[in-house]
């Protein structure tokens, strides 16, 4: 083999190294900082969240249900997962949840992202918006893909921890 294909190999498996040590730390560091935080839509973008389309049910709904606006609640209370039975005062405008500690409510699972979700207080309710989690997040067992409208006492699913907002 001919010296200049001997130094252009060396130098393209040295490549090869540096390509690969740089998809690494690029891996490490968004498995510790998350992903880039996005802006959320001007208000006027959501004229009004739309919930996925579900099969539809056949019988009345469960009787623990409310019809009332989500307005009206006060606090999230956890109804399972490992810290079952907790219950948070609902703050002013929003709340995040994740597995970060900047997080508001702190949920420490395997199938909970760094920035999982967001709880917004919006124009007659709360809002439950998915923030691009691996996982998902689920109320009343349907897949929130945008924005979507939280009745009182309808169960939210997050990674192995369920909750509900209540009076």
């Amino acid at each position: 083999m001919s010296e200049l294909t001997l130094l252009l190999l060396r130098f393209g498996f040295l490549g090869i190294l540096w390509v690969f040590v740089f998809v690494i730390v690029f891996a490490l560091r968004s498995d510790l900082f998350g992903p880039k935080a996005r802006r959320l839509p001007q208000p006027a973008a959501y004229s009004a969240p739309v919930a996925p389309a579900q099969a539809p049910v056949a019988g009345p709904p469960p009787a623990r249900r409310e019809p009332t606006s989500s307005l009206d609640a006060k606090r999230l209370v956890i109804v399972s997962g490992s810290k079952e039975g907790l219950e948070i005062d609902l703050p002013a405008e929003q709340l995040t949840i994740g597995r970060s500690n900047e997080s508001g409510l702190v949920i420490r699972d395997d199938y909970t992202s760094t920035h999982h979700a967001r709880l917004l207080l919006w124009n007659d309710g709360w809002v439950i918006q998915d923030l691009d989690s691996t996982n998902g997040t689920f109320l009343d067992d349907a897949r929130v893909i945008v924005p979507t409208h939280v009745p009182l006492n309808t169960p939210v699913k997050i990674g192995t921890t369920s909750f509900e907002l209540r009076r």
